[in-house]
């Protein structure tokens, strides 16, 4: 089978045409022009050169194929990055639905987030069922992701076989930009952290990410969305686990929330607005890191197969993939 790849120089990106690759199916992955093609270098696959922004484009490039993985998306916390958040985000998600329908492709796999499900009640994780709406969203990204969201269930709805699937917080190799996550793993390794919030996340191997994209082409149900995700953990807990990996000391104090708040307001808000200083931490960031966002994949493990390797594992790749790549 030929499968087409958007995002494919990103970190789950990456990981899935390893995985198409290793399955025997043949990739042909967008990547823009002047794009970081590190994540692809060696890999028996074919380039598209373009963008998401031209649809009569985009179909041209798609056929042939028969399955379309959209896992492009332009992440940033930034405030002033709003606009090109939605325009590749939305716009590009909806161009390349089109692109898909005129090119005819079999199946369509829609990579959303679970930023797009919404903050689950403290307490609780978050499932498929859980909603939110556009304007309950805090920061520009989680709103796009959620238009996203809902321009592929509108696909689907019109014809279009789609599956969406909703990845938590993927960490291990290949993490080039790096990721939130893999920036909390280099901090870590830099003793950069001296302390941490009470928050908590849904950490998932990013190589079980990519099997589940594959899983959702082969056996998801239309129309459906899967979070895929494997392990809640506290911060704090996440931080013994990569002490153990490393021998480094976890980061032993907890910091009230409004201290990093105000110091992202004074960072993003006023020094990098006002006198263009590059800001170290996104305000947004710290409001979410205020909810513990804890999910469940349930739904993913009993009707896709979505494999739960140890997360333990996942972050001693990561940390091994950063050591050996010269960002510690």
């Amino acid at each position: 089978m030929k499968a087409f790849i958007t995002g494919a120089t990103g970190f789950i990106g990456g990981n899935l045409a390893r995985a198409l690759i290793a399955d025997g199916h043949q990739v042909r992955a967008l990547v823009r022009p002047h794009s970081d093609r590190r994540n692809l270098d060696g890999l028996p696959l074919e380039l598209a050169i373009g963008d998401l922004d031209h649809p009569e484009q985009l179909a041209e490039k798609i056929a042939g194929c028969d399955v379309v993985f959209h896992v492009a998306a332009h992440y940033s916390l930034w405030a002033k990055d709003s606009a090109a958040i939605y325009r590749a985000n939305v716009t590009g998600t909806e161009n390349i639905l089109a692109a898909a329908r005129h090119a005819q492709v079999k199946r369509f796999i829609h990579t959303s987030s679970v930023a797009a499900i919404g903050v689950p009640v403290t307490g609780t994780s978050a499932t498929e069922e859980t909603q939110t709406t556009v304007e309950a969203l805090v920061s520009d990204y989680k709103k796009s992701k959620f238009l996203a969201e809902q321009a592929a269930f509108s696909a689907a709805q019109a014809g279009l076989d789609v599956v969406i699937v909703n990845p938590s917080t993927p960490i291990g190799a290949y993490d080039v930009k790096p990721t939130p996550t893999g920036e909390i793993v280099l901090r870590f390794l830099q003793e950069r952290m001296p302390a941490y919030v009470h928050t908590g996340l849904n950490l998932i191997d990013v190589e079980d990410v990519a099997r589940g994209h594959i899983l959702a082409w082969q056996k998801g149900r239309t129309g459906e969305r899967y979070i895929l995700g494997n392990r809640n953990l506290t911060l704090q807990e996440m931080l013994q686990i990569l002490a153990q990996v490393t021998g480094k000391s976890a980061p032993k104090f907890a910091v009230p929330h409004i201290i990093p708040l105000a110091v992202a307001f004074t960072d993003e808000m006023i020094l990098a607005r006002y006198f263009g200083k590059t800001p170290q931490v996104s305000y947004y960031s710290v409001q979410m890191s205020r909810h513990a966002m804890y999910y469940d994949s349930s739904k993913a493990v009993r009707e896709l197969g979505l494999p739960q390797s140890p997360i333990e594992g996942a972050i001693e790749k990561a940390v091994r993939w950063f050591q050996t790549n010269g960002y510690v």
